[in-house]
């Protein structure tokens, strides 16, 4: 399991990538938010998604690509149907987290999809699809092609 993208943006989607860059509680430095009431937060500071999950919606003609729809980190490698509340992974050396819920999708990632169709990735109607939200344990660095552990209770 690794980070295999991270990504940011002033506000909105599309999330550009970058190499590196400070955690803290409240995500990504440098990442904004166009709909502070509905995104971001210490219960939602990350939004993480998976490479498979994109590479399979692909495979079914979605025009989706890392930080499109609007995650931050994009991790490879790990089994997205097994994600649950209250998961923690170590994020690279420093940087742990809490899966907080699944993300709801919303029109404004409509391009990343066939028809429009966003609803695709809806955790109650296609479960291990989703994007997932974070709350930030532990500050530090991210950087692309750190591994990612999952932390057991």
């Amino acid at each position: 399991m690794r980070i295999f993208q991270l990504a940011i943006s002033p506000g909105g989607v599309p999330k550009l990538p970058l190499r590196d860059g400070h955690c803290g509680v409240l995500g990504l430095d440098g990442d904004g938010h166009a709909h502070p009431k509905i995104h971001g937060g210490p219960e939602r500071a990350l939004c993480l998604y998976s490479v498979e999950v994109i590479t399979a919606l692909q495979a079914e003609g979605h025009p989706i690509w890392p930080g499109a729809a609007g995650e931050n980190v994009t991790l490879t490698g790990v089994d997205w149907t097994t994600l649950a509340i209250g998961q923690r992974y170590a994020l690279g050396d420093e940087v742990i987290v809490e899966l907080t819920r699944p993300t709801e999708p919303c029109k404004q990632i409509a391009a990343c999809f066939v028809e429009r169709n966003f609803r695709r990735i809806d955790h109650p109607t296609n479960p291990g699809w989703s994007r997932w939200y974070a709350r930030v344990e532990r500050e530090g660095v991210l950087r692309v092609g750190q591994p990612v552990r999952r932390l057991l209770l």
